[in-house]
């Protein structure tokens, strides 16, 4: 009995190791509870966009907002999941170097948008007179850019915190979950944005 006992748990321990956490699925229904909130915001977006005229989607001074400065800062973001990936591959090594790297650059990558975004509210409102306050449009750009921005803040306060902890050296190849997290909530908030960006910038511009 207690040699059938024993191989039925050593069945269930590699059964573990292959499968996923619960920590992980909490992350999975995390970001797909996330991503319901982003789903409702876009839709708004694009229901407000269909039911007004083309004219409401336009800046003050009669110009569509700047798409190839957003293209360029959409480039920035979709290229920071690149170290994200290679310092949760490294990790899944033991790599601490490559972590570190890793880390480093996301963290550099999503600052260098996030200034973007500053600096392009910052435009909107003094140069274009644009803001939260002009109709529809403005309330509906500054809602769902502002709230995708937010997201990406809370990301890279987690990246430096997994970046601190990684200098420390907390993680290992079999420890690294929060790695793993920020991932997963990185290359979320990377693809969230190629949505936004084609709704706000680029559908506006179809419609003429």
């Amino acid at each position: 009995m207690s040699t059938a006992h024993g191989e039925q748990v050593r069945i269930l321990e590699e059964h573990s190791d292959v499968g996923r956490g619960l920590n992980w699925w909490g992350m999975v229904f995390f970001i797909a509870s996330e991503a319901l909130i982003f789903a409702n915001l876009i839709a708004a977006f694009l229901y407000l966009e269909i039911r007004n005229p083309a004219k409401a989607w336009l800046l003050p001074s009669g110009d569509h907002l700047n798409w190839l400065y957003a293209l360029v800062a959409t480039a920035i973001l979709v290229a920071s999941s690149g170290p994200i990936r290679f310092a949760g591959r490294g990790i899944a090594k033991g790599n601490k170097r490559n972590l570190v790297l890793g880390l480093i650059g996301t963290i550099i990558l999503g600052a260098v948008f996030l200034g973007l975004q500053v600096n392009e509210y910052v435009t909107l409102y003094f140069s274009d007179h644009f803001s939260i306050q002009h109709d529809v449009f403005g309330s509906a750009f500054f809602t769902l850019t502002g709230f995708h921005g937010l997201h990406v803040t809370i990301g890279l306060i987690f990246l430096i915190v997994c970046l601190v902890r990684a200098i420390r050296g907390d993680f290992t190849d079999k420890k690294h979950f929060a790695v793993e997290a920020g991932e997963m909530y990185w290359h979320f908030v990377d693809i969230v944005w190629i949505f936004v960006f084609s709704i706000v910038y680029l559908l506006p511009l179809l419609r003429g």
